[in-house]
């Protein structure tokens, strides 16, 4: 068993996606969710903090991604596979572009589905997290 000299404090942080690129805000939120930003980063534990984005539904994407960009999914049966552009992702679910860019960009494995659980992703400007005072990032 690995000695802790001290327990890490995790931190609430803000991010306001409207008007940012989506990459942008995905790169920052999964290096705030692994730890990266931290001088005792180590890769194979849990040291990152948890991640309040908000507006994720206005994030931008360049060129033409939102009629070019498709998310798959199949349902397993034989023509099951079913594809939606970006504009149509975001009608339907808001926040599955965001969530899915972010859990692209972490770990593999039960890591990587712990730290995806401290991400908290909102399609509007309003969240429930007040109480835990988080510090607004800007990029």
């Amino acid at each position: 068993m690995l000695y802790r000299a001290h327990k890490i404090e995790k931190k609430w942080y803000l991010i306001d996606a409207q008007g940012k690129r989506l990459g942008r805000v995905a790169v920052l939120a999964s290096n705030i969710l692994r730890g990266k930003t931290k001088p005792e980063y180590r890769p194979n534990e849990d040291m990152g903090d948890y991640v309040i984005i908000i507006n994720s539904d206005k994030a931008d994407v360049s060129g033409n991604k939102a009629n070019d960009k498709m998310y798959r999914r199949v349902s397993g049966y034989a023509g099951g596979l079913k594809e939606e552009t970006y504009n149509q992702m975001i009608v339907r679910k808001p926040t599955y572009p965001m969530e899915h860019a972010i859990k692209g960009m972490l770990p593999k494995g039960p890591l990587g589905r712990r730290l995806f659980a401290n991400l908290h992703v909102y399609s509007s400007s309003e969240h429930p997290h007040a109480a835990q005072k988080p510090v607004k990032i800007d990029l």
